[in-house]
């Protein structure tokens, strides 16, 4: 296949954030030409003038929409792409010089509809931004899939760095209005439609997540609320691995009871894993001080993540009413 990548950028207030990833595409070392499209979804605080002054030195168009959430917003680029290859991004992501040579090598050695790369942390990411990071990706926690090939048979891309061809693209019909989760959603029809999909470690992207610790129990809540809903569109993906966070959080409440009895042993165990966090953390970020962070960004992660996950899992589960009517928050009217 004769690959022709189109990036897909949805975007909402953040025009500093998509100058600093269209100048990371405009040091790509890939030969070829590429087209970026941009999609303003409804902003407040557009990035029309940001666009206009890279015209010339990218293949860049620019759209306005009302706002209707990043997967219609995606799906609005993907229709009006030109290229045979999607590349979804989100806008506060970076890209490495090589990644579009990466991602086409990958793809001609064994090409595949869709493919995942994973994100890492930019030596200018502030402190909060690198315990977040470390939480969403280590392998001590839950984020380990998104960046080890072997962690899973059938690897999830998510859409913040995310590859679709226009033939999986048109048999799908893209991602559909709930969020989080449009993104597990689209793989699973991606799947479901004879697809394969693939992680390409080297492609990876540097995730920025502007978020504060407020925020990110937000948003890894919203995480853990969509996840017992897809698991009801589509019953044979659900995974018991999917209930760790809510357990881990229960184990602990449980420990910390048991302690105040006199029997240590259990809170003792779970001390040994933030332990063992930490010293991975500060190993890994070389930073004492972000290894410390680390392991409060793991607590709020699976904090988030397990009450979100057993709340939707308890309505889902016992509620006559549909997921929209239940949790209407979590759906974009398109």
């Amino acid at each position: 296949m004769n690959l022709s990548f189109s990036f897909i950028i949805p975007v909402y207030n953040r025009p500093s954030e998509i100058e600093e990833l269209l100048e990371s595409l405009l040091k790509q070392t890939y030969p070829k030409e590429f087209e970026v499209v941009v999609i303003e979804d409804g902003s407040t605080v557009p990035s029309k003038e940001v666009v206009a002054s890279y015209e010339g030195q990218l293949n860049i168009s620019y759209f306005q929409k009302p706002n209707s959430g990043p997967g219609d917003s995606r799906n609005f680029g993907m229709k009006n792409a030109k290229g045979n290859y999607f590349i979804v991004l989100d806008s506060d992501c970076i890209l490495p010089p090589q990644y579009l040579e990466e991602a086409e090598k990958s793809l001609t050695q064994e090409f595949v509809h869709c493919y995942g790369g994973p994100d890492a942390a930019h030596s200018s990411f502030s402190d909060v931004q690198k315990a977040i990071n470390y939480a969403m990706t280590s392998f001590l926690t839950t984020g380990g899939i998104r960046g080890r090939k072997d962690a899973v048979n059938k690897f999830q891309p998510r859409s913040f760095n995310m590859g679709i061809s226009k033939e999986a693209f048109e048999a799908t019909g893209g991602y559909g209005n709930i969020h989080p989760g449009e993104d597990p959603d689209l793989t699973i029809r991606i799947w479901e439609k004879g697809y394969e999909t693939k992680l390409i470690p080297e492609a990876f992207v540097y995730h920025k997540r502007r978020i504060d610790w407020n925020k990110f129990y937000i948003q890894v809540r919203k995480f853990g609320m969509v996840r017992p809903i897809l698991n009801k569109w589509h019953p044979t993906t659900a995974k018991l691995t999917y209930w760790f966070p809510t357990l881990f959080i229960l184990f602990l409440l449980i420990s910390i009871g048991f302690a105040f009895l006199g029997f240590k042993a259990p809170l003792i165990c779970v001390l040994i894993y933030f332990l063992v966090l930490f010293m991975d953390a500060t190993v890994s970020t070389k930073s004492l001080k972000v290894g410390s962070m680390a392991v409060f960004a793991t607590l709020v992660q699976f904090g988030g993540y397990g009450f979100g996950f057993l709340k939707s899992t308890f309505y889902t589960t016992f509620s006559s009413r549909t997921p929209e009517e239940i949790f209407p928050k979590l759906f974009f009217r398109t």
